[in-house]
Order: C-alpha cells, then sequence, then structure tokens
C-alpha cells in the first residue's frame, strides 16, 4: 500500500486557532504525537514520506525499542499498516498548531509556517503543477 502526498501543501484548517507555527507542547509523560512529527520533519526536512513519517512516529510514540525492531521489525510494519488511518491532513500541525505541510515532487515533507511569505506563496496557488488541500477542520461546524 503507498498513499503519499506528492506536489501537494496542505494549509492549516480554517478552524485553526493560532496565527503563527508553534512547536506542539511535551505532555507530562515525553512527547505527544504533534510533537514526535514536528521534530520528525522540522529536524528532517524533505527527509520523510506521510508513509514514512507516520511509522516513525508511531514507533517512537509506543517506544518500541531497536531491539524489538530488528526481531519484529516486519510484523510490526505490516500491523501498523493493516489498520485504517487518517492521513497528514487529520494531523494536527496544521489543524493546531499552524503549520502548513509542503510535499515536494518525491513525496518528502517539510514544514512551512503559516505567518512565512512561503507558506502565502504556496497556499494562493503560485507554485505551478502544486495542488493546494486544506487540512481538516477541528470542529464539525461552520
Amino acid at each position: 500500500m503507498e498513499w503519499n502526498y506528492y506536489d501537494t501543501f496542505i494549509t492549516v484548517s480554517k478552524d485553526c486557532p493560532v496565527e503563527r507555527g508553534l512547536i506542539p507542547p511535551e505532555k507530562k509523560n515525553g512527547k505527544s504525537k504533534p510533537g514526535i512529527e514536528y521534530d520528525l520533519i522540522f529536524n528532517h526536512p524533505y527527509g520523510y514520506t506521510q508513509e514514512e513519517l507516520l511509522y516513525e512516529t508511531h514507533i517512537r510514540h509506543k517506544e518500541i525499542s531497536e531491539e524489538e525492531l530488528s526481531t519484529r521489525g516486519e510484523e510490526i510494519r505490516s500491523g501498523f499498516f493493516a489498520k485504517p488511518m487518517a492521513c497528514l491532513r487529520a494531523s494536527m500541525l496544521p489543524k493546531k498548531y499552524g503549520w502548513g505541510l509542503h510535499f515536494n515532487k518525491e513525496g518528502k515533507i517539510a514544514l512551512v509556517a503559516r505567518e512565512s511569505a512561503e507558506y502565502d506563496r504556496l497556499a494562493n496557488g503560485r507554485e505551478e503543477g502544486m495542488k493546494v488541500l486544506a487540512a481538516m477542520r477541528n470542529s464539525k461546524k461552520k
């Protein structure tokens, strides 16, 4: 199964509560899922596809050890992808923390802060061949 975005920009959701990109706060017991996603993309811009990011976030969030991955890696991976899951349009990064997600032609992701000129350029469709999608809303109310 492969479901990655290519040449796509995901804008922040219409009801995103912040005006600029914020670093997701940590939870008392460690990193939150949005915090892990943020760290991975921020520290490795254009380093992950959507699939790779979702899987790596899962491994880190569940604190699966390298040892367990080396012995059960294929089983863990196939089990993870066997379940239905939301795409990054449902991520808290564009829904709550003010980050646009830019996928290049290889399907690799980078963060784009809502307040940046790059965000405006991508969100307004000024990049030829770029598909622009909105992140999912936080609430169903209009």
